[in-house]
């Protein structure tokens, strides 16, 4: 099961179907008339693996305890993660299920990036630290820039942008996880569709002291009524853009604080990797949105960073080399696969465990 980064048509029905079971059977009857041997294996996306659940994991009855205990931590994405996993079982009785977790690419992450400046004590009992996510999406973009550049991605130091409506950096090197920019929940980082990123923890304890916001409409604020939301009252780019674009300020603002954010983190990875090879955009927006990229790279070419203003606007959802004549770093635009990335692991797993 796949991720945020693509969406489908505007206005596509969503109710085509009631339930996760039921389609899974619809799948398996569309399926059926292509499939030429039996169904090896069922790969899922998993969003929070927490501390134990660090690679290609397969399903059993403590593994989906897991899941469902650290949805409190992930409570847009692991709740229906779980309902996917046990709809397969029963869809595909005997066939192995395997958990493939976003956070799992980030269990590289030394010390000094995953920790909380907290009372240690209290971040250990409460298991409070950096975890990271869009980690199948960084795994799969890096490996397919290093083919782009020719290069092995052992030798490589890439900054990678995951930008859907869910959106997160990561500084790789070496094609292991570094930095990155969500943190205990994908609430951390970036600005996003309709989560926040970024914010001053202060404002959460004044919320509550004074507007008398409690936890439920906290997390109902940072969730759902922040980011672009929040600021543009769309949370889809294209629709920001278009409001910006007819005068709307508020928009114009919310591209501004966005694409802010996108070069802060840039500049930061560059400064943590000791430079860059490559900065590459993936996601729906990183791959789409030619105004984002451009607007993420202003004032960067002092750093040795541009990026070509026609190749960028004639990428548009397929690899792309963007980078400026005058760049002394790579700019790329990779689609990111993690249907591809979980199958690949989930086939993997199995083959080795026979």
């Amino acid at each position: 099961m796949g991720g945020d980064s693509k969406s489908g048509p505007a206005g596509a029905a969503q109710s085509a179907v009631p339930d996760h079971e039921a389609a899974f059977r619809q799948m398996l009857c569309d399926l059926e008339p292509y499939l030429t041997e039996p169904i090896a294996v069922v790969g899922h996306r998993v969003v929070h693996g927490g501390e134990r659940l660090v690679e290609p994991t397969l399903v059993t009855a403590e593994v989906e305890q897991a899941i469902e205990e650290l949805s409190a931590l992930a409570p847009l994405h692991n709740p229906p993660n779980l309902a996917g996993i046990r709809a397969a079982r029963v869809t595909f009785p005997g066939v192995p299920q395997v958990a493939i977790f976003d956070t799992a690419f980030h269990r590289s992450l030394p010390p000094a990036a995953r920790s909380y400046a907290i009372d240690a004590d209290l971040a250990a009992r409460y298991g409070i630290r950096r975890f990271g996510f869009h980690g199948i999406s960084f795994e799969y973009v890096s490996a397919a820039a290093a083919r782009a550049l020719g290069r092995p991605l052992k030798e490589l130091k890439l900054i990678v942008l995951h930008l859907g409506n869910g959106a997160s950096a990561c500084a790789v090197r070496g094609g292991e996880s570094v930095e990155t920019s969500m943190g205990l929940t994908p609430l951390e980082g970036l600005m996003m569709g309709t989560r926040g990123g970024d914010i001053d923890p202060g404002i959460l304890i004044y919320l509550q002291r004074s507007a008398g916001l409690g936890p439920d409409e906290l997390d109902e604020l940072l969730n759902h009524r922040s980011g672009l939301l929040g600021l543009a009252g769309h949370n889809d780019i294209r629709d920001v853009q278009g409001a910006a674009d007819g005068g709307d300020e508020a928009a114009r603002l919310a591209i501004e604080v966005y694409c802010r954010r996108i070069r802060a983190y840039i500049g930061n990875y560059f400064a943590q990797l000791g430079g860059a090879d490559a900065v590459v955009f993936t996601g729906g927006v990183g791959e789409h949105s030619a105004r984002v990229r451009e607007l993420s790279f202003e004032g960067l070419d002092a750093l040795g960073m541009t990026i070509s203003t026609e190749r960028n606007l004639e990428a548009t959802g397929q690899e792309a080399d963007i980078t400026g004549s005058d760049s002394k770093v790579r700019v790329l635009v990779v689609p990111t696969d993690e249907e591809l990335e979980i199958a690949r692991q989930s086939l993997e797993l199995v083959e080795r465990t026979g």
